[in-house]
């Protein structure tokens, strides 16, 4: 048996977010949207999951064109079945991954970030699927006594410690 892999690069818009994972069923679509509005009303976010059976299409949703047009051309792109990518506007995957883990259909995810990802592809003769994923880049140092300074004191700029 012969395996391929690919790299297909994944880069969330200014000020967005992206969240990528692995799901079993169509009713992902549905129920990662329902988990979406109903954890943050005012996020703005694109959907697409691949289908891995039956006509096997992209399917979509979302509440902002642009995000959800980004989503499918992407996952298109990836071209694995039970695979769903979201892109998110107005809200920080933070507030949304517990979420999304508690979707029936959902078995893993791979990545929530604002980094660039990397996508790694393995392909056979049945089909693709994610194998991992680079996301941002390489540490290169340890963190000094003044970085800890930093990392308290943005963290309660940014209102997630008191």
């Amino acid at each position: 048996m012969e395996l391929d892999i690919k790299i297909v690069k994944l880069e969330a818009p200014k000020d967005c977010n992206l969240i990528l994972g692995q799901s079993h069923f169509i009713k992902t679509v549905e129920d990662l949207h329902e988990a979406i509005v109903n954890t943050i009303p005012q996020a703005e976010f694109g959907l697409a999951f691949g289908e891995a059976s039956g006509d096997c299409l992209v399917r979509t949703s979302g509440n902002s064109e642009d995000l959800e047009k980004l989503a499918s051309t992407k996952m298109l792109e990836m071209g694995c079945g039970h695979s769903f990518l979201i892109f998110l506007r107005n809200a920080f995957p933070i507030n949304l991954t517990q979420r999304i883990k508690s979707v029936p259909e959902v078995v893993n995810l791979f990545c929530a970030t604002a980094n660039p990802v990397q996508v790694l592809i393995v392909e056979s003769e049945q089909g693709r699927g994610i194998i991992g994923v680079i996301d941002g880049s390489k540490p290169n140092a340890l963190e000094t006594k003044d970085d800890v300074v930093w990392r308290k004191k943005f963290l309660r700029d940014i209102g997630y410690k008191l």
